[in-house]
């Protein structure tokens, strides 16, 4: 039985004793096609029932940013559009972290903070309308907003929407626990810049499941903040299957924001098509912590520049050209010495990369450790362009090579062929422990 009332001017439906507010019955609250007010306004009163669900029927709604609280779904009906307005002067600025330092951000155009039971649902869309945030970037005080963040929150839903431009990062789960991300497609322009598809970071129990990701960045990367972060956490327990990731700087992403801690990550049943890089790990000195127990499994990977790459002398961001950066000279242990070991690959079809088969380089006092391949089959393309599969100091660009290994221990090939291959298959010196059969 369907009641309907009156409640603080705003048409509340009762079923069964959740709470639905229509965003149309709050027309009233509109004005000049703005509906930030109108959405404020049923989240106060959503949250005056103890929570429940914002539909949003079919249409378009331009907005400024909509803050969830717990208890509250906001469900997109197929055909309703949330466009975001570009008039960056009216934004509300919040403190928030950007690649694991503080500072000032533009609030993001979903935005959650210490809620729980958030979910945003449906078959709608959700565009950022990331043109001028990301033209004059440059000219902004603080930094461009996410388009979905979700700060400090437990027991996280997204589902079935479409995402799409957004300013910078797509989805931030930063602090989480418990976040599923189900059957969401991302849609960003291959070169608008910093626009991640998805971004776990200093979170634990995430699964991705069933998403298409199509960026200007980095698919999915997982992070756990910088050496300059203030509240280190690790980022553990996460699934990522049956994904779709295309273009982007790479599939799947660990760091190189990785302070905190990466751990117990699985990647399964996915599909990556014409991402720079397949599976990319990266770090460097002074970040520390550990990068360990990734399994990757059943992958297929098409036209990408390299299908793995182990960084460990990653030079981008603040502090990138110092000489601890890309000195390989052997430093001494300490907290601030990163490390990656057990790594397990198995079951992985590449069907055409271009500048290596596989790069991996640890640092001389800290090799990668104990790395599995095995039922891998990688053939490379001879008219490929050279490229440089790794961001470190003093790297030549490649063409057609095979795995290089630097610094690695315990590294075995089990069952792995590679074809195409224009020089060595497998590129080792004397710091490498390795076992091929």
């Amino acid at each position: 039985m369907i009641e309907n009332k009156l409640k603080n001017k705003l048409l509340v439906r009762q079923n069964g004793g959740i709470t639905m507010i229509t965003i149309t019955d709050l027309r009233k609250e509109v004005k000049e096609g703005d509906w930030t007010n109108a959405f404020k306004k049923a989240v106060e009163t959503l949250v005056s029932q103890g929570g429940g669900t914002l539909y949003v029927p079919a249409g378009c709604y331009y907005t400024h940013s909509i803050q969830l609280k717990s208890n509250i779904t906001l469900y997109l009906e197929a055909g309703a559009v949330l466009d975001f307005t570009d008039d960056i002067e009216n934004y509300e600025v919040i403190s928030m972290e950007f690649e694991g330092i503080a500072g000032t951000m533009y609030k993001p155009l979903i935005y959650a903070s210490e809620e729980e039971n958030v979910s945003v649902v449906g078959q709608g869309r959700i565009n950022g309308n990331g043109k001028r945030w990301w033209e004059e970037s440059k000219n902004f005080p603080h930094k461009r907003p996410y388009l979905v963040c979700f700060d400090r929150c437990k027991h996280v839903r997204l589902e079935g929407v479409t995402l799409e431009n957004s300013p910078v990062w797509t989805v931030h789960p930063i602090y989480c626990d418990d976040v599923v991300i189900h059957g969401v497609k991302i849609k960003n322009p291959a070169d608008s810049p910093n626009t991640d598809g998805i971004d776990p970071d200093s979170s634990k129990n995430i699964r991705i499941s069933d998403c298409i990701i199509d960026v200007g960045d980095d698919c999915i990367a997982i992070k756990s903040g910088t050496e300059d972060t203030p509240k280190k956490m690790p980022c553990e327990n996460i699934t990522i299957t049956n994904c779709n990731m295309l273009h982007g700087h790479g599939g799947v992403v660990i760091g190189s924001e990785m302070s905190g801690g990466v751990r117990n990550i699985t990647i399964s049943n996915c599909v990556f098509q014409e991402t720079d890089r397949g599976i990319r790990l990266k770090t460097r000195r002074k970040r520390g912590s550990i990068m360990e127990n990734m399994v990757s499994e059943n992958i297929v990977m098409d036209k990408v520049m390299c299908p793995f790459v182990f960084n460990m002398y990653y030079y981008c961001g603040a502090g990138g050209k110092e000489k601890h950066v890309w000195d390989k000279a052997a430093y001494p242990l300490d907290e601030t010495t990163p490390a990656i070991r057990d790594i397990m690959i198995s079951n992985i079809l590449v069907t055409s990369a271009t500048a290596a088969a596989g790069f991996m380089y640890g640092l001389a006092e800290q090799p990668i450790e104990n790395i599995r391949f095995s039922n891998c089959s990688i053939r490379m393309v001879s008219d490929g362009k050279p490229a440089t599969p790794a961001m470190m100091a003093q790297l030549e660009p490649m063409q057609g090579d095979g795995f290089f290994l630097r610094n690695v221990k315990g590294i075995c090939f089990s069952n792995v062929h590679i074809t195409g291959v224009k020089g060595e298959v497998i590129n080792t010196d004397e710091t490498v422990d390795i076992t091929v059969s």
